[in-house]
């Protein structure tokens, strides 16, 4: 990647790139603990539009461009004209002539699609409903954090929806030569296209995508766990329904034993404990949860600096 460039899913990435910012972080990482200063986007400033409330993306961003030496400009749906009905081309063309950059956590990925092509600075996919790369590239760097610098030949498995996290995980591990395993209910499995494009990018890698239906099939031998609510933002009425649905997809004692020694188990956050996850497992895990949440600072540190 390089200056100019968008950062709308990890598919468009070669595994060089993915490499080259999984490096950056680390060394954005060791600085920022250090107190070694790094204003490599002094008097930048960075637009973030937020039509998705959130917790860890707003700060993280917020604060990761200040540590970078910018600013960054919270941007609700409510303060926008995008939000009557302004359309995003021309939100695109003006924020760019006051902007260096703009991130956008919404809904529809078309929404990002459409503002990165009108926009004349630097777009950064947040989070859609297809896609949620910035987690996704932040897991990687934790997992290297604790399962050592080359995780090609690794095995992750993905117990849930087939969601935006699926998505990115898939397209993640299948540039790094991961054998990605997904396990959830018939009817939730991940997107087709998304699933094709996968198998293609970890053809080059030497990774496998699988997709099943079985949790404990899913689990055998498996280095990395992952998982994420049932209920995506957006999905909060089909709550009740996807929690008889998802009964028997849940990231357990049970399920950790049927993997390799010493796995790891990773979630997105915010966490349902009991539902998705096992509070036993959450808290025997939670450091690496929280390193992997800590992560996303320096990760999308990484991405800023290269492409603002």
């Amino acid at each position: 990647m390089k200056k100019g460039d968008d950062f709308i899913s990890i598919h468009d990435l070669s595994t060089e790139e993915v490499h080259q910012l999984l490096d950056l972080a680390a060394d954005l990482k060791q600085k920022q603990k250090a107190g070694i200063p790094h204003p490599y986007l002094q008097g930048k400033t960075l637009g973030m539009i937020f039509e998705k409330a959130s917790t860890r993306t707003r700060v993280s961003f917020e604060t990761g461009i200040y540590q970078l030496g910018g600013q960054g400009l919270f941007l609700s749906g409510r303060d926008l004209q995008i939000g009557r009905g302004e359309p995003i081309k021309d939100t695109a063309r003006v924020l760019s002539r006051y902007v260096d950059g703009i991130m956008i956590r919404t809904f529809a990925h078309d929404t990002v699609l459409e503002l990165a092509e009108y926009a004349d600075v630097p777009v950064i996919n947040a989070l859609t409903d297809l896609l949620h790369p910035c987690q996704a590239m932040a897991d990687m760097m934790t997992a290297i954090e604790y399962k050592g610098p080359d995780l090609k030949g690794k095995k992750l498995t993905f117990i849930g929806d087939g969601n935006n996290m699926a998505h990115s995980l898939m397209f993640a591990c299948a540039k790094l030569g991961l054998h990605f395993a997904f396990a959830g209910p018939k009817g939730y499995e991940p997107n087709p296209q998304i699933i094709a494009q996968a198998e293609a990018d970890a053809k080059l890698s030497g990774g496998t995508i699988e997709i099943l239906n079985d949790p404990m099939t899913a689990a055998k031998n498996a280095d990395i766990f992952y998982t994420d609510v049932y209920a995506s933002m957006g999905q909060e009425g089909e709550y009740e329904e996807r929690l008889q649905i998802f009964k028997g997809f849940q990231v357990n004692s049970q399920l950790l034993s049927v993997a390799n020694a010493d796995p790891i188990v990773m979630h997105c956050l915010p966490a349902h404990h009991e539902e998705e996850i096992t509070d036993e497992v959450f808290e025997a895990q939670a450091n690496v949860i929280f390193d992997e949440a800590e992560n996303r600072l320096h990760m999308q540190k990484a991405i800023m600096a290269t492409i603002m």
